[in-house]
């Protein structure tokens, strides 16, 4: 199933608004307060890439995805889930075929104690990698912990389109990364941790993204759900991070993404939506 949407609705007058984007989301996760998340993506103007972390995610995400023109499902297993499917791979694979863009995926050795469940892990994401080297897709990565060994793969599979969630590993290995030519998500620990502004300062400008990991992101730092309109308070940090305006911030993480998606069919429409925005600020 090619991936298809329909079109947007006109911006209300006198509202020409920049679109941001939201390069990770866990949209299957809001329950009752999804119908409030889908309206604020609507009214900030949010492109969101809504990954999964298992099969039922990724069906409920797709069927989110279904209300919002602005909500990009991506399929993926997520490490902490990879056990489950490591001898089930085959049942995966239609979901990855239709899928336009494949995440979350990847490793995990430092959240994911048991260490039982590596080589689980590593045979479900070196399924996917081999996948998005077949099919051309970009993937959405979890690293934590794993932060070598995931570039190693990345070499070994040839997969250099990949969105780095949340990188806070070592700075050698962010470099190789970005050399390889992966991008990194800043999110909403940028507005609470040091450690992660050092980490962002060290992103190559291009390589720059946005997130949220909504909403359990900030939930986590601060007990709070995550709501899209968060996403302006990253893009302000980022903004004074780097000593640029807000909306300079806004349009080179929209640059960086159109680069990112640039020439792949499965993410054509994406880039004609982002490109279709009247020009403004946020």
């Amino acid at each position: 199933m090619r991936f298809c949407r329909r079109r947007p609705a006109p911006a209300s007058p006198g509202r020409a608004l920049k679109m941001l984007i939201d390069a990770h989301v866990h949209l299957d996760k809001y329950g009752n307060d999804l119908p409030r998340a889908l309206q604020e993506i609507e009214a900030e103007r949010v492109l969101t890439i809504a990954v999964a972390s298992d099969v039922p995610s990724y069906l409920e995400t797709r069927r989110i995805a279904e209300r919002s023109p602005l909500v990009v499902p991506g399929f993926g297993i997520h490490p902490a889930r990879a056990a489950r499917y490591a001898e089930r791979l085959r049942e995966a694979a239609p979901l990855i075929e239709e899928s336009p863009l494949l995440g979350e995926i990847g490793l995990d050795f430092h959240w994911v104690r048991d260490a039982a469940t590596y080589p689980a892990q590593r045979r479900v994401f070196a399924y996917f990698l081999a996948a998005a080297r077949e099919q051309r897709k970009a993937v959405n990565l979890h690293t934590k912990g794993a932060e070598r060994e995931v570039l190693d793969l990345l070499e070994r599979y040839n997969v250099s389109r990949a969105i780095v969630h949340w990188y806070s590993g070592p700075l050698d290995i962010l470099r190789a990364l970005a050399e390889l030519g992966a991008y990194f998500t800043v999110g909403v620990e940028l507005l609470y941790s040091e450690t992660i502004r050092t980490v962002a300062r060290q992103i190559p400008d291009d390589r720059l993204l946005l997130e949220t990991d909504n909403p359990g992101g900030l939930k986590w730092l601060v007990g709070t759900s995550g709501m899209p309109r968060h996403l302006k308070e990253v893009a302000t940090a980022l903004a004074a991070l780097k000593g640029v305006s807000f909306g300079a911030a806004v349009a080179l993480t929209r640059r960086n993404f159109l680069r990112l998606i640039a020439g792949d069919p499965w993410l054509a429409p994406v880039a004609r939506l982002i490109e279709g925005e009247p020009p403004g600020e946020p």
